[in-house]
């Protein structure tokens, strides 16, 4: 059967156009698909190449397609609405205490439930997990050391890891020694001897808001305190408003996401990272970056390390390989700038050294390039998981919803409308077997109420589609507040 009808009055394009569209509402392809390239539809339809990617182009107009260079053209979620900006209601505030620690528990409990669909975990990898490569690697390892895999490693961890990982930092243009890296348990020991190394108790940390919920325990856990900065859905921490917050306070440290924050996804660009980075050093003020996310970017190329900036050695670069490779490898690094001596003692006081066996698996993972082919295919997965996700909240949820459309990562950040509080539903999700992350455990001054963190990090398949109606569900039965409530200030 003929796609088009070349005698019809109808243009060609408009017939190409219409035959995606009607793919489309079949569900023949999802948001997130990719779409057959030029050359095979015009092939299989017999009509030119220029008139196929006029169709496409109008479609791309139109917001149904995105272009991806030397990819092709895949479906957008266009009934998706995205979280926009809303600095006008923005309020500033103090240095606080977390208010929400039972809730987090509960959060961290739910996730590792049998037989529950774990949509409250941040865990990109979950999403294409390199398991057998790395066992095949870990074999090979194993093979050689012997005894040695069970040994205790020098304290700044494998030379040939930091040495491979020093590398990638340089192919980025920061000028990075290796022997100035360290080699932690996971990014978060990175981001704890960080602050060890550059505050003290009662010192206030600047963070983004929202901001990972496992930042601001950590600060707090370290008798710190935590502020937070506006931080824009699209562009990531507001560089005017941070200096405004310098101004008002006292801030001893900032500690970022700024290349792919967690949860809304959003991405500052170089230019921004690097007036920010200047703006700090000028007051003398330590940035703390937290990188675990950069390598999962959407955009053509990767961000740019905040290190690169860097001109008095006050940045301080965490990451790992738990959201890229290896969640339970627990293999992260900390790059210290300036405190690299303070960092070091830091490090043997608290854990003396890393698991040598996974950071020997880790070098041959990078060393044989396979590293880097993963990542091509997680980021690619993660996009396309992302665009089906978005398409999922926007047809199951209220029509109020707004849902983010994040730069890169593995979570989408929602917000409900104004009265709900999703947190009281929380509960009933794990009830049925489903569980997500309420939106006030990222913000140690509960800002987020009525918002909530879902990830995309999945393997897909029907259960997932029936978890977001699950929870679209329980947002729609929300009750709805009061006239009384409702009326409350309005004069």
């Amino acid at each position: 059967m003929r796609l088009v009808d070349k005698s019809a009055s109808e243009f060609l394009y408009q017939q190409v156009i219409d035959f995606v569209e009607h793919q489309q509402r079949s569900g023949a392809i999802r948001p997130g698909d990719k779409l057959p390239s030029l050359r095979k539809l015009s092939r299989q339809f017999d009509i030119s190449v220029p008139t196929v990617k006029q169709a496409y182009v109008e479609l791309e107009r139109q917001g149904t397609i995105s272009a991806r260079p030397q990819s092709g053209y895949y479906l957008k979620a266009t009934q998706a609405r995205t979280l926009l900006p809303m600095r006008a209601k923005w309020s500033g505030g103090q240095p606080t205490e977390i208010s929400c620690r039972s809730l987090i528990e509960q959060v961290y409990e739910a996730v590792h439930m049998p037989d529950s669909v774990a949509l409250g975990i941040s865990n990109p990898v979950n999403a294409h997990p390199p398991d057998k490569t790395l066992a095949r690697l870990m074999r090979s390892v194993l093979s050689r050391v012997s005894e040695k895999a069970v040994s205790y490693g020098p304290v700044n961890g494998d030379a040939k890891l930091r040495l491979n990982l020093a590398f990638r930092y340089q192919e980025c243009g920061a000028l990075v020694n290796h022997d100035d890296l360290i080699i932690t348990n996971g990014a978060q020991e990175a981001l704890s001897i960080a602050l060890q190394c550059v505050a003290e108790r009662g010192d206030i940390i600047a963070v983004e808001s929202p901001c990972y919920f496992g930042i601001i325990e950590l600060i707090e856990s370290l008798g710190m305190k935590a502020l937070e900065v506006y931080t824009c859905t699209e562009e990531g921490v507001c560089v005017a408003e941070l200096a405004k917050v310098i101004e008002q306070h006292a801030v001893k440290a900032c500690l970022f996401s700024s290349a792919i924050s967690n949860p809304s996804g959003s991405m500052m660009t170089d230019k921004q990272r690097q007036a920010m980075v200047r703006l700090l050093e000028q007051n003398d003020i330590v940035l703390i970056e937290d990188e675990v996310y950069s390598d999962l970017y959407f955009s053509e190329s990767r961000p740019l390390p905040a290190q690169l900036y860097s001109e008095k050695g006050l940045v301080l670069t965490c990451s790992s390989f738990s959201k890229t490779a290896a969640p339970g490898y627990r293999v992260g690094w900390l790059l210290p700038g300036k405190f690299e001596e303070k960092a070091k003692r830091i490090k043997r006081a608290q854990s003396c050294s890393t698991s040598m066996l996974q950071q020997w698996t880790l070098s041959d993972y990078l060393m044989s390039g396979e590293y880097d082919r993963h990542l091509q295919v997680l980021r690619k997965t993660l996009r396309y998981n992302c665009e089906r996700m978005r398409a999922l909240i926007a047809e199951y949820f209220p029509e109020q919803v707004c849902i983010s459309k994040p730069q890169g990562g593995s979570v989408l950040w929602i917000r409900c409308r104004s009265h709900v509080d999703t947190s009281q539903f929380f509960k009933q999700a794990v009830a049925q077997g489903v569980n997500f992350a309420p939106g006030e455990i990222f913000s140690p001054s509960g800002k987020y109420k009525n918002y909530m963190r879902i990830s995309y990090g999945v393997q897909w398949s029907e259960r997932i589609d029936n978890a977001i109606q699950i929870i679209g569900k329980l947002v729609h039965d929300y009750p709805e507040p009061s006239p009384e409530t409702s009326n409350i200030g309005v004069k």
